[in-house]
């Protein structure tokens, strides 16, 4: 089985590598306009990207032409791919009338400019609208007579009769269309494949597939007859009649042709990756699979089939005419999948299921199978009733009778925390708050899980935006089954960083080139992040920072010691919209944020999370790298097109840079960055970095543990300057104190007996 790699891994091997001359001949007229002329400077990088772009290899000159031909810059002016893009994206539109063929004659008279001698194969790449003054017939046929390979690539709407012209033969192979950049790279590197360049690469061939090129036009259409007067044989008389009635308009005229591109053979073809899992090829025979939380039980993400924590589980589902009889029967099926996946043979089968609507059943009690075949059985046998929706009556209900069967003093197994899981998709239709309340208030964990309009009046009952579950469309349910599973086990166990010491900084790009909208969207963002962590002196402590030209404290480390204040404050976070300087804001970072005197905490993982769209980037990297070596992690997050060198240098390594196409779509990898900084909050600290020691006290590491040497001032952390006038002690602790810090992270100042040896205790 094969795929067409215009889009996948054949791009990565698809380089024409052979002594070649290319030649971009850019059409920069009146008729292209600004916007299309950007196009086509994207569309020419894009291109770049099939050739591979060396001295001995292949060079690439290009020259704009609209009344008179530019040369923008010759063959042998540039010779690393990289500095070709970069000269083609700074290229200004200059305008004028479409002389296709003057542009012609220029290269038959001066030839290639900066090429090498007739011996190197000669290729011109035209990109073009086609709308030319005067004919372009005579000098495209000389051209090609020189044995010039000339590609004519339509952009915009184009007359293609012209381009088809300028083409060199066969027609349909020299013949690229603009509208898909990866598709016609891949043509472009088809073509040449076998003749100028070398073979393609093992397990990979050239086809021909059907395509189209599209085009506007403008036709004469009859609208209809009309009363016209016209003169008459008889005097002082009209006569009447009826005329056609002609309008204009534009049509997109399709014209089918034929396509060619380099297709290869996919390991990822057979889809080997089970339940929602990414097949990611590793060359043309090798795979290896990312499978979604809750999965990869082997390597094609079978379902890890335990429930990996212990607690009594019932499902209340809406059973009711608002979900409609589709919705039941899908929420069944939901059930099934869901408890397939994560029960297994040595699972707890502590699970019920309980339907509503006016009126509240529960057909399976918590505990009443023991095995999963019979609660599969029991789950097919659930009815529709089809009522009204009454979920607060429910939720009432079942924080009364849904657990009754276990009974109320008996053996450790009552011990089990209680879970409840809504399942509905339809609005209730009597109060929900005072009835949730109550559930959650009987120690019962609700998660709610429901279509996306439902999320407001479903965090309302949960009481927890973090135990609300919504999903976009009815197969996207069956995408949260791992979701689902994480909530349930985190009843016990706090996911993510919830147990994890960890220092935190947010900085912000809240400069002119994110724009106000886009930056409330990297707010709500920092904001629905907060809440994957318990923020506290002995858990996460989160500092946020906003940068323009010059970098804005809004809280620091050691400011808000609960979640529900650090929400408060990110909602007060201005826009600033000057310049961006990221390098100021790093350098704040260090100097002003990772401190001791803002409540850094020495033994604590310290991560900064930049977020910014990946302008103004060039002064961060030292900052960075300054920051990393005082073991602070810089993680970047990127949104839109940037310089990926640049950031690369920011970021340290490839793991810690994330590219996320548009601000829609930052929500969709918040999970990913929560992982990875969680990850990070695990790895062993050096307790001596960040330097812990304020005024430039010197850190000495011990085993486990650290003390500062002091100059001109005392204190645990040279906090203290010497008021006397003999020299300061060494060490530096005063004997009758000493420093201890908690598991979590906590600083504790202690008085203790005179004998204390001077030291700082790391107990992790």
């Amino acid at each position: 089985q094969q795929v067409h790699l215009s889009r996948f891994s054949a791009l990565g091997l698809m380089k024409c590598s052979a002594s070649l001359d290319v030649l971009f001949l850019l059409d920069g007229s009146y008729s292209i306009g600004k916007g299309t002329f950007e196009r086509s400077k994207h569309f020419a990088v894009r291109l770049c990207d099939a050739l591979d772009i060396h001295p001995d290899r292949v060079r690439v000159g290009m020259i704009q032409f609209s009344s008179t031909p530019h040369l923008e810059f010759p063959l042998d002016l540039y010779l690393t791919k990289q500095e070709v893009k970069d000269r083609i994206k700074r290229i200004a539109f200059r305008g004028g009338s479409t002389e296709t063929g003057r542009a012609l004659k220029c290269i038959l008279r001066k030839g290639f400019p900066g090429g090498r001698n007739s011996s190197v194969p000669e290729v011109l790449i035209i990109i073009s609208d086609g709308k030319s003054q005067g004919s372009t017939m005579m000098p495209a046929m000389q051209v090609k007579e020189r044995h010039i390979r000339v590609f004519a690539v339509g952009i915009k709407f184009p007359r293609w009769e012209e381009l088809h012209v300028l083409a060199s033969e066969p027609t349909e192979q020299h013949m690229l269309f603009a509208g898909d950049a990866n598709d016609a790279a891949n043509g472009l590197y088809s073509t040449l494949t076998g003749s100028v360049c070398s073979a393609t690469a093992p397990g990979c061939k050239v086809e021909s597939h059907p395509c189209e090129r599209r085009t506007l036009e403008t036709v004469k259409e009859l609208a209809g007859n009309y009363v016209c007067w016209k003169g008459s044989k008889q005097l002082n008389a009209v006569q009447a009649s009826l005329c056609p009635f002609y309008r204009w308009k534009r049509v997109l005229i399709k014209h089918p042709s034929r396509c060619f591109r380099t297709v290869c053979s996919d390991p990822c073809d057979s889809q080997p990756c089970q339940n929602g899992g990414t097949c990611v090829p590793e060359g043309l025979d090798k795979y290896h699979c990312l499978c979604p939380v809750g999965y990869g039980g082997d390597i094609h993400c079978a379902p890890k089939l335990s429930l990996e924590c212990s607690v009594d589980l019932l499902f209340l589902v809406d059973s009711s005419a608002g979900v409609t009889l589709e919705g039941f029967l899908r929420y069944k099926a939901f059930l099934k999948r869901f408890l397939q996946a994560v029960m297994g043979q040595d699972s707890p089968m502590n699970v019920g299921v309980a339907q509503y609507d006016s009126d509240v059943r529960i057909p399976i009690e918590v505990s009443q199978h023991k095995n999963a075949f019979s609660l599969m059985k029991s789950i097919d046998a659930l009815n529709f009733s089809g009522g009204g929706t009454l979920t607060g009556r429910a939720l009432q209900y079942i924080a009364q009778h849904g657990f009754r069967s276990t009974p109320a003093f008996a053996d450790v197994q009552d011990d089990l925390p209680r879970v409840v899981v809504l399942l509905t998709d339809s609005k209730s239709q009597d109060p929900v708050a005072e009835a949730a309340h109550y559930t959650r208030d009987r120690d019962l964990f609700l998660i709610g899980v429901g279509s996306s309009f439902m999320r407001a009046e479903l965090t309302q009952m949960t009481g927890n935006p973090k135990q609300t579950i919504v999903y976009s469309d009815p197969q996207d349910l069956f995408n949260k089954i791992p979701e689902l599973q994480r909530r349930i086990c985190s009843v016990d166990n706090p996911e993510g960083c919830q147990a994890q010491s960890l220092d935190l900084a947010f900085v912000v790009d809240a400069s002119s080139e994110v724009g106000l909208e886009n930056f409330l969207r990297l707010r709500d963002f920092v904001r629905s992040s907060c809440l994957h962590f318990n923020i506290n002196r002995d858990v996460t402590q989160i500092a946020l920072v906003i940068y323009g030209s010059k970098a804005h404290t809004v809280f620091t480390l050691d400011t808000h010691t609960s979640n529900s204040a650090v929400l408060q404050a990110i909602n007060q976070v201005p826009f600033l919209g000057d310049l961006a300087s990221a390098g100021s804001a790093l350098l704040h970072i260090y100097g002003d944020v990772m401190t001791v005197q803002k409540g850094a905490r020495p033994g604590v993982s310290k991560v900064v999370v930049v977020l910014t769209n990946g302008g103004s980037m060039e002064d961060a990297a030292a900052p960075a790298q300054q920051l990393r070596d005082n073991g602070i992690l810089v993680f970047v997050v990127v949104i839109g097109d940037a310089q990926r060198d640049t950031l690369l240098r920011v970021a340290g390594s490839p793991n810690y840079l994330i590219y996320i196409s548009s601000y829609e779509d930052l929500q969709y990898y918040q999970d990913l960055i929560i992982e990875r900084i969680c990850e990070e909050a695990k790895s062993p600290v050096n307790l001596c970095k960040p330097n812990p020691c304020m005024n430039q006290g010197v850190c000495i590491l011990g085993p486990g543990s650290y003390r500062c040497e002091c100059h001109g001032w005392e204190g645990p952390h040279c906090e203290s300057r010497v008021l006397r006038g003999d020299s300061p002690r060494s060490p530096v602790f005063p004997s009758h104190s000493h420093v201890q810090w908690s598991p979590r992270g906590l600083q504790r100042f202690s008085r203790a007996p005179q004998h204390t040896k001077r030291r700082v205790d790391q107990r992790r």
